[in-house]
């Protein structure tokens, strides 16, 4: 008889496990407790802007080698958009400096050495100090790894780990600050191109996934929220969805993958993080200026970074925790003022477009060294059961590479079961 594998979560972590499975032939059962799939990384029609937005913004890099995979296999691989090269347009708005970083293609970084590509305000020598990154001792945080200040620190480090790690960067995991780095700065420019979905994540991530399990066969329920775990000796005997429970037959498998605190209550003394970061994402219903690049970075500012897309302007804000009990109205100005002054629109007080403003409370685990610590791995001491989400120990931060690679690790651990 052929086995089943249940998959418990339908974020990103759960769908790369359910894709990769049913590429091998696996009989797939997709439980996902809320209305729809995707997790974080999903898009939604919201009603107050009037438009279909993203729950929040993602930025994917050319070396994310296991997401390009991934679209590759569900067939959405083109719905990524991006630079021909790896370049970062950035605009410091204390100084009113604006400037575009360019790496060249090659692992060799020449791009250090010409003043017109790199940093400003930087020289090339300067760039050695981030080999402390790439080998940093065990446990240790950024800020005791290399020195964070300085033009390289604020106008590249900092916004790239605060971007990644989603926390204030000295306070980071220098293990994961180091993940980023080797697969980014240190890969070269054909690793750094920033690649965003135009026509957003459902219809790049998520609707592509659902269509390639549908023509596989595959199982999805929604709104099917797993409420407890039947236990035996060293595997996992049926699974309790309140209304029905499922006896799990000899050979078949389990995937959970659910937020930690999720996991923590479903399995006996998971180990899990406990600690969060929130990221505040803002969305304005208007048209991008002629050419306003797909994606700009910001220093001294509360934004971070603007995303253009069609009909609309982005923001993210990442370790948003301070902007969580701004009034609404009060943070939409704010962000407004910033965004319409760099992209040259008009910015009268109280005349926004219509805008919508979303707070991810727990968007990732907080990418602390101590929090890093306490990330469990995919494989259980439950025979039948693996481990997926990007709060597991990917090596990576929570990001949708690390997501994606958790899924397939577990896909791995599940298909040596049998």
């Amino acid at each position: 008889m052929t086995r089943v594998v249940h998959i418990i979560g339908a974020g990103l972590s759960g769908l790369s496990a359910a894709i990769n499975l049913s590429g091998r032939g696996e009989w797939v059962v997709l439980h996902e407790a809320t209305a729809f799939a995707g997790g974080r990384c999903r898009s939604y029609h919201d009603a107050f802007i009037g438009m279909t937005i993203d729950n929040g913004n993602h930025l994917l890099l050319s070396g994310n080698r296991a997401a390009l995979d991934y679209l590759r296999e569900i067939g959405a691989a083109d719905r990524l958009v991006g630079p021909a090269h790896a370049e970062f347009p950035f605009i410091d708005l204390k100084s009113g400096a604006r400037w575009t970083l360019r790496f060249n293609d090659g692992r060799l970084p020449f791009w250090v050495f010409d003043a017109n590509r790199r940093v400003p305000g930087t020289r090339a020598a300067d760039y050695l100090a981030l080999a402390r990154l790439l080998w940093p001792p065990a446990g240790q945080a950024v800020g005791k790894v290399i020195a964070c200040d300085g033009p390289l620190y604020r106008r590249l480090v900092e916004p790239l780990l605060l971007a990644a790690l989603n926390i204030d960067p000295p306070l980071g995991s220098a293990r994961l600050a180091s993940g980023v780095i080797r697969e980014t700065l240190a890969a070269g420019g054909r690793a750094c191109r920033p690649l965003i979905a135009r026509e957003g994540l459902g219809e790049t991530l998520i609707a592509p996934a659902l269509a390639c399990l549908e023509r596989r066969g595959a199982t999805v329920r929604l709104e099917h929220q797993l409420r407890g775990i039947g236990f035996g000796a060293d595997r996992i005997e049926s699974l309790d969805f309140g209304d029905e429970t499922v006896a799990l037959a000899a050979d078949d498998a389990i995937i959970l993958a659910v937020p930690p605190y999720i996991a923590a209550s479903l399995l006996r003394g998971l180990a899990v993080p406990t600690e969060f970061r929130a990221i505040v994402n803002a969305h304005f219903r208007i048209d991008p200026p002629t050419g306003q690049p797909p994606i700009i970075g910001v220093l001294n500012g509360t934004v971070e970074w603007i995303f253009a897309f069609p009909g609309r302007l982005s923001v993210t804000i990442s370790a948003g925790d301070r902007l969580l009990d701004t009034p609404r109205e009060e943070l939409a100005q704010r962000i407004w003022t910033e965004v319409a002054g760099i992209a040259g629109l008009p910015a009268a007080p109280g005349a926004l477009p219509p805008w919508q403003i979303v707070r991810e409370r727990r968007a990732t685990f907080a990418a602390t060294p101590e929090q890093d610590a306490k990330r469990p791995r995919a494989k259980t001491s439950w025979r039948n059961l693996a481990l997926a989400g990007d709060w597991t120990d990917t090596g990576l931060p929570a990001t949708i590479e690390g997501a994606i690679r958790s899924g397939n690790r577990a896909a791995e651990l599940v298909s040596a079961m049998r």
